[in-house]
């Protein structure tokens, strides 16, 4: 009997929801695709979606409840949860904007590990006091380059990304110094928080990843990882990262 055949032996995974309006139908809907679930299950965890709520007791239960956490990407972050007088995207949920922030901060409080996509790095940023540029194309490139098409390329490589050695990141994509990513964001890391690193940039100069260093696996990557890990070892291996740790906090504390 081994870890990955036997359920038993999973570490949870608690991943919070995408949220889609109504549009017509009776209700909002709260989801998640399959490829995001396959990514955790082939790593040997098991993903468990978590409501939208704000409920502080029961994301409290929740984080008691698993072993590790996942943040996938969506909308825009509403610019107000950083301070920014900007003006407020057409498509923002509020109702998960305040659910991500206490829920990510809860993890945080608790060192359980967690890896962070697109959105999800960036509401990890501002959870530790960071900001977001709504518009890459407001970035300056690096010296002599121009900035990637970074938008809606989901299944392929896009561009490469420069991994800082000896981070989490690195251990996870085998310590390898440049792995190619695919991409589809506007938005990006701008002023890293507090405790915040950024760990991966692509070579245009764009904030790719981050880690917070008072933690044990605290990942966030702009990247998409969940449509390439069967492609791409690097994106297999943050997956792989994640369930690892999760499965040691897990042996570590089981009552944590």
């Amino acid at each position: 009997m081994t870890v990955e055949k036997n359920a038993l032996y999973r570490p949870l995974i608690g991943v919070a929801p995408r949220w889609f309006p109504a549009e017509g139908a009776l209700c909002a809907s709260e989801s998640l695709g399959d490829c995001y679930l396959d990514a955790i299950l082939a790593a040997g965890g098991m993903p468990m979606m978590m409501p939208i709520t704000n409920d502080a007791e029961l994301i409290e239960a929740y984080v008691n409840m698993c072993d590790g956490f996942s943040i996938p990407g969506g909308q825009d972050i509403n610019p107000q949860f950083w301070g920014s007088d900007e003006p407020i995207p057409e498509e923002v949920c509020p109702e998960r904007d305040e659910y991500e922030f206490l829920l990510i901060k809860k993890v945080l409080e608790r060192d359980k590990p967690l890896l962070a996509t697109c959105r999800g790095m960036q509401m990890l940023n501002v959870v530790r006091g960071g900001s977001i540029c709504m518009d890459i194309n407001r970035m300056t490139p690096r010296p002599g380059m121009a900035l990637w098409h970074h938008s809606v390329v989901l299944k392929e490589p896009t561009h490469p990304v420069e991994v800082r050695p000896g981070t989490t990141l690195y251990g996870c994509v085998g310590e390898r110094e440049l792995i190619q990513v695919n991409s589809s964001h506007h938005c990006c890391v701008l002023e890293p928080g507090e405790d915040v690193d950024v760990v991966g940039y692509a070579t245009d100069g764009i904030p790719e990843a981050i880690e917070v260093r008072s933690q044990t696996f605290c990942l966030g990557v702009q990247w998409h990882p969940e449509y390439m890990w069967h492609a791409l070892s690097s994106d297999r291996g943050i997956w792989d990262g994640l369930v690892a740790a999760a499965r040691a906090r897990r042996e570590r504390d089981p009552q944590a």
